[in-house]
């Protein structure tokens, strides 16, 4: 007989109670989002509840100031809507029509136990159930430790976590090594050039654009911005060039020619700290000229040529290189284009100089021991995350899906073509488990919903990929309601199928594991983290990784020729790729669908988290298109006017905005927004492509054609409002 554990204590929902004449205590927790900057919040505690939160003053880059997300998370972790009791599906999947009933602990657990035990036992095997998680929470031990030794343990499918930068990264270590290395964001102060390239910097990274406002007060630096949407970032630069979606590579190959066409290279850096210059230096004089490439991307060649003079001549220069330029055909290749930049010029010399596109691979955090990827049997499949709906529709090799569990992520409104993934969950014979906050639209086609806790109510271990601190961020609160996290629930199902209980370690074993890991962490006990809470890592004062031109590639040095990608059937020169659906290359589809969409975040949302909370909604409005006024007006449609966005794939509903912010042929919809709140039920993912990036196997979502013409009457009526 399996002992049940005791339920933990509760908390109500709603409005935090005045409790002004509490004693309060003050708790530093750790921002779980998404988001490079991993600030320290400070939370005050009166008698159990949080009544205040606000950014860590103390913390070095943190610096006391929030994200207008994480302002009002206590609206969030007190929301009456949030989920605080198991249900079990008593009606039919599907936003507006699902019925749900109230259920205990042990009654979920048992029949998840017992189906996922059932699946296991028959002919299909455990490969017939996939988890199905991303980033909700960047926390170590609730995103990535119990859950991956629980369906590796189990055999389950594996799931190829690649929705967001696998592309970018891949592409990355091919130029420049193992891990995910780069300039210290600290030192970007120091920076005289600035270059955000595909980065939304004051939006998606804000901690690290006050410090290149910082640098441009202190000394004059300048900000640039390369990016095809003109976004806040973009405004509020000292230039914004404005290429057309997808040809970043075209771009960063032609300020290569220019600067080896007039002699700007650090020849010193690239003899000592390179390989395949020379073959590099062959390609750009002849096939990138200015010209061409402004043909390419639409920027200006006198553009062209004077950032590659400025790059190559004022330093320290850094590039802020972000993921979204690499949601396309050729994004791992524009990425590993980019990152040899800094070689050719001897940008990695200076403190703060080079390229940043994630600190993550500085920790050398011990992850196999967490993850435990060795309990999962040989040869067990791996399934992209990006094809969830061809996988729940049987359209990928082995057995069919029969059960999914979803945690940390909303599929039904994030992933990839849309349409396909609703299709496949609402399948009656898929047996769907979600653990969630919140009635989320894949929530509307769970058969058991389990209430997840918030960041305030567990104990979780984080790094960064913008910053160089490992953080401690203990349990604030009690949960609400009758709220569990992540690891709590795979303790309880591991003991229910009898799996090893020393897999299944407390929290405080995960987290020494995963310490024990390199050189970067040395010092670092989880004693002294729960003391100070946040820890830099065990790097030099003046951090410059490869001033000394070692790379921990092959070669020990940074490979603008690649043996690795020519052996993985890759150019193993830095090229250009066009996007899947470019309309230069594509002229029969841009024939039908003529518009290229980005689908950048809204500043209010991160993907699809907020996207329910009225504050935010009301502070983000309702769906936009923005498009420029010559396309719009070719197409009757005004500033205001609703509009439905379409091609094969699917359509949505949005209202036009001629913002000014995209170029001829672009058009933009920023947020992901929910379909069950949604004018049509559906949102931008509706249109966009399960088609895979070059390398790396990461999304396509800016590889988009579509089409956009004034809708006929009043826009349909959202599914929760139908």
């Amino acid at each position: 007989m399996i002992a049940r554990p005791t339920p933990p204590p509760t908390l109500p929902i709603g409005d935090p109670p005045a409790l002004a004449t509490a004693t309060p205590t003050v708790v530093k927790n750790v921002c779980p989002l998404d988001c490079p900057d991993t600030c320290r919040m400070v939370v005050t505690v009166r008698n159990g509840v949080a009544t205040d939160l606000r950014g860590d003053r103390e913390h070095p880059f943190t610096r006391g100031f929030l994200c207008q997300k994480m302002a009002r998370y206590l609206d969030r972790v007190y929301s009456p809507d949030r989920l605080t009791h198991p249900l079990r599906r008593v009606g039919p999947k599907g936003p507006g029509r699902g019925r749900f009933e109230r259920i205990g602990w042990d009654e979920a657990l048992d029949l998840i136990a017992d189906r996922f035990r059932a699946i296991a036992e028959s002919p299909d095997g455990p490969e017939a159930i996939l988890p199905y998680s991303y980033y909700g929470t960047m926390g170590k031990l609730q995103a990535e430790s119990l859950d991956r030794r629980f369906f590796h343990r189990l055999g389950a499918s594996m799931l190829d976590r690649t929705i967001c930068a696998s592309a970018g990264g891949v592409g990355y270590e091919y130029t420049m090594g193992t891990g995910r290395l780069g300039a210290d964001p600290m030192a970007v102060v120091d920076c005289s050039l600035i270059i955000n390239w595909g980065s939304n910097t004051a939006n998606t990274n804000s901690h690290l654009w006050s410090l290149m406002i910082e640098a441009r007060k202190r000394h004059g630096a300048s900000i640039i911005t390369i990016d095809p949407y003109t976004s806040p970032t973009a405004r509020r630069s000292d230039w914004h060039l404005q290429p057309r979606p997808g040809t970043d590579a075209a771009l960063a190959l032609g300020l290569m020619h220019v600067i080896w066409r007039d002699g700007l290279q650090d020849q010193d850096y690239l003899d000592r700290g390179t390989v395949g210059a020379e073959l590099l230096r062959d390609r750009v004089l002849k096939e990138y000229a200015p010209d061409r490439v402004s043909a390419i991307t639409g920027v200006p060649a006198s553009s062209i040529e004077e950032l590659a003079r400025r790059y190559a001549t004022e330093h320290p220069s850094l590039i802020r290189l972000n993921y979204g330029l690499q949601r396309h055909g050729g994004g791992g290749m524009a990425v590993r284009t980019i990152s040899c930049l800094p070689a050719i010029v001897g940008a990695w010399r200076h403190r703060g100089g080079g390229v940043l596109l994630s600190t993550s691979g500085t920790y050398g955090l011990n992850s196999p021991a967490l993850t435990r990827p060795d309990l999962s049997p040989p040869g067990t499949r791996s399934v992209n995350m990006n094809r969830l709906g061809e996988a729940l529709l049987g359209e990928l090799d082995g057995p069919p899906v029969r059960a999914l569990y979803v945690y940390n992520c909303n599929p039904a409104a994030v992933a990839p073509d849309q349409a396909k993934v609703i299709r496949g969950l609402s399948r009656a014979d898929l047996f769907t488990v979600v653990h969630e906050l919140f009635p989320t639209d894949t929530v509307d086609y769970a058969d058991i919903v389990l209430p997840a806790t918030s960041q305030l109510e567990h104990e979780d271990l984080h790094t960064s990929y913008g910053h160089h601190f490992v953080m401690h961020n203990p349990r604030a609160i009690a949960p609400v309601g009758e709220s569990r996290s992540n690891a709590e629930v795979f303790r309880a199902l591991a003991a229910r199928l009898g799996f090893e209980p020393k897999l299944f370690p407390d929290d405080d074993t995960l987290m020494r594991q995963a310490l024990d890991g390199g050189p970067a962490l040395a010092g670092i006990s989880l004693e002294r983290l729960k003391a100070e809470g946040s820890i830099r890592l065990n790097l030099p004062e003046d951090y410059r990784p490869f001033a000394d031109g070692v790379f921990p590639t092959p070669s020990g040095k940074c490979e603008l020729y690649s043996d690795r990608m020519k052996a993985a059937g890759l150019d193993p020169l830095p090229t250009y790729i066009p996007p899947h659906e470019d309309p230069i290359t594509k002229p029969d589809l841009a024939a039908k669908y003529p518009l290229q969409l980005l689908s950048p975040p809204r500043p209010q949302f991160l993907n699809s988290t907020f996207a329910n909370s009225a504050s935010h909604l009301k502070a983000a409005g309702g769906p936009t298109i923005e498009l420029a006024a010559e396309d719009a007006s070719s197409r009757g449609l005004s500033d205001g006017d609703w509009a439905e966005v379409f091609n094969d794939r699917g359509r949505f509903v949005a209202r036009v905005a001629l913002t000014g912010a995209v170029r001829p042929g672009t058009a933009a919809s920023t947020g992901i927004y929910w379909s069950r709140l949604s004018p049509g039920g559906s949102g931008v993912n509706a249109t966009t492509s399960a088609a895979l990036t070059d390398m790396g196997g990461g999304a396509t979502f800016f590889d988009n054609l579509v089409e956009v013409r004034k809708l006929d009457g009043p826009p349909p009526a959202s599914p929760c409002e139908s």
